[in-house]
């Protein structure tokens, strides 16, 4: 370790940079990003004070957002490691403190680029997120593993993804997710996502429950007016991809979906028995409808691998009979008159169940199972599809010309 009278001050140029070791505490602080906005803590006004004394101890207060927010260690943590890493300094300092309600608004200000009105950043016509609805026909087919682990594999491959569990009476997302108890962080009206180690933003209805046993018990106004919270009071930052997990059937949740995000594209999750595939045909339907595309169908519970044989075999077992997939797809093709595919098949896999029981979901916790693998070609299929203004309204209008 130098001696102080060996250091270079905060104030004085030190090497052929002609930096300082305050300059370069600013540099490093400028890579920390809030775990929740992701943006850097010196953008969003977070950093209030940084002095690096004769000791070179640099000593740094960071404003947090709210009083006890759930981030405050993840914070400390990456600042100490930041800063700790500067040449110079041997010891970091870090005081939290809260922003006030002056500093919270013009937060708020700068996260919505200055506009007070509350939009639905996906509905404007050069948004370039892919949004997907991922929807069912009837509950219990595994529309919510099916989101979920979508989400987790489009992030495995770089892409910045946000959930919204959109199934407002059977919110299971959270719970797939380990975030049970989750609760968002708020800056004035301005709600953040819920993180996940993953990458993943989270939103659910679930999340804003004053209890988890809370029963919700709205009807099509509500319904609406959560929807459009969850999609416009929520900072979702630049995302690639949003997903969406729809309530199953045809109601009031699908119908909102339309009238908001029109541009949404559909993925129908059936599966194989007839009744599962007849109801599916009607989500679809539904979808387009509301001028949605319906992209694909992904059929899960498809077959259990035969525990007696081995890979090379392929022997299935149809527990739930076979062909719902197909149905589905050839039947919403004929009637959109474009091609709607299967996506992919997944299989009866204990991984899967097991991880959306415990909060760990397959793609991570088990990737080469079978189902984590039918899973992950259904998210490089969505992945290859990029983000881009082809086919879209841009809102623009001709003019004359002069």
């Amino acid at each position: 370790m130098s001696s102080p009278s060996d250091r270079p001050t905060a104030d004085a140029p030190d090497g052929a940079s002609g930096s300082t070791v305050l300059d370069r505490v600013h540099a490093a602080l400028a890579t920390v990003d809030d775990p929740e906005i992701k943006k850097p803590i010196t953008e969003l006004g977070m950093v209030d004070s940084v002095v690096v004394d004769d000791t070179g101890t640099a000593r740094i207060k960071v404003l947090l957002t709210v009083s006890g927010c759930p981030m405050k260690d993840t914070i400390n943590r990456e600042v100490t490691e930041a800063v700790g890493r500067v040449d110079g300094v041997d010891d970091v300092a870090i005081e939290l403190g809260v922003m006030t309600p002056e500093q919270r608004e013009g937060l708020q200000a700068h996260l919505r680029g200055g506009q007070a009105q509350r939009e639905i950043p996906f509905a404007q016509p050069d948004s370039l997120t892919k949004v997907y609805a991922i929807a069912s026909g009837k509950g219990g087919v595994g529309k919510s593993s099916v989101t979920v682990n979508l989400a987790l594999a489009l992030a495995a491959q770089g892409l910045r993804v946000g959930i919204v569990d959109a199934d407002v009476y059977g919110h299971s997302v959270p719970a797939m997710l380990g975030l049970a108890d989750a609760r968002p962080t708020q800056v004035e009206d301005l709600i953040m996502p819920v993180p996940t180690p993953s990458g993943v933003s989270v939103i659910s209805i679930g999340m804003l429950k004053p209890r988890r046993d809370q029963v919700v018990a709205w009807r099509g106004p509500m319904l609406d007016r959560a929807l459009v919270q969850m999609l416009s009071d929520v900072y979702w930052g630049d995302l690639d991809v949003l997903l969406l997990d729809l309530p199953p059937g045809t109601g009031d949740v699908a119908i909102s979906l339309g009238q908001h995000l029109p541009g949404a594209e559909v993925i129908v999750v059936t599966t194989p028995q007839e009744a599962a595939a007849e109801v599916a045909e009607r989500a679809g339907t539904m979808a387009s409808m509301m001028h949605q595309r319906v992209i694909g169908v992904v059929e899960n519970m498809s077959f259990l691998p035969c525990p007696h044989c081995t890979p090379e075999q392929d022997h299935r077992l149809e527990v739930f009979g076979s062909g719902g997939g197909d149905r589905v797809a050839a039947t919403l093709s004929s009637r959109f008159g474009y091609d709607v595919p299967v996506m992919g098949r997944i299989p009866l896999d204990l991984s899967l169940r097991e991880g959306g029981d415990v909060g760990k979901p397959v793609i991570e916790a088990d990737p080469t199972s079978p189902s984590a693998l039918a899973l992950r070609g259904v998210a490089d299929a969505l992945g290859r599809r990029g983000r881009g203004l082809a086919g879209r309204q841009l809102g623009l209008s001709p003019t004359a010309k002069v």
